[in-house]
């Protein structure tokens, strides 16, 4: 399983929503810039946390984006689930259906009957990490990231969004 590189460009960017002033936003064009990213691919999936209730956005000239909801309320799950949607990663066929033995009409009348052992085990393991993506906040990451990254790295990063809030 793999996510596109947007659930990491989301994350990113929703963390330096965090901390901003209650009546101030941050514009696309900053994120992006910071990220080194195109506005037009951020848009796209600033629209799909927008439209999740990740974000709000704030129109007009000095529009932007802030939080829609306290960082400790917004998972990873809720992220990765507003970027790219919550198919099932794992598709069963229901091949043991198919098997040399099920010629046999008794024999395949049960096997049709009983679930798919494989599947059960794959659909655990996604809920599994589904349960973990929950586990993990914005906040969280937000704690995380001030534990790991230098303190100098972390006042640029304010000083570049404070001088670009919009509001």
């Amino acid at each position: 399983m793999q996510y596109s590189i947007g659930v990491e460009y989301a994350l990113h960017c929703l963390v330096y929503l965090i901390d901003i002033p209650p009546d101030a936003s941050i514009g696309i064009k900053e994120l992006s810039s910071f990220q080194g990213i195109s506005e037009t691919y951020l848009s796209k999936i600033f629209r799909k946390l927008t439209k999740a209730g990740i974000v709000n956005s704030v129109p007009g000239v000095n529009g932007g984006y802030k939080l829609a909801r306290p960082a400790a309320d917004i998972s990873f799950w809720d992220v990765v689930d507003a970027v790219e949607g919550a198919p099932s990663l794992f598709q069963c066929k229901n091949i043991k259906n198919n098997s040399y033995l099920c010629r046999d009409e008794d024999f395949k009348t049960c096997t049709m009957a009983t679930p798919c052992v494989i599947n059960l085990a794959m659909l655990d393991a996604e809920e599994s990490m589904r349960t973990n993506l929950r586990k993990k906040s914005l906040r969280w990451l937000k704690e995380e990231l001030s534990r790991v990254l230098t303190p100098q790295s972390l006042q640029d990063t304010r000083e570049f969004f404070a001088s670009s809030y919009k509001g």
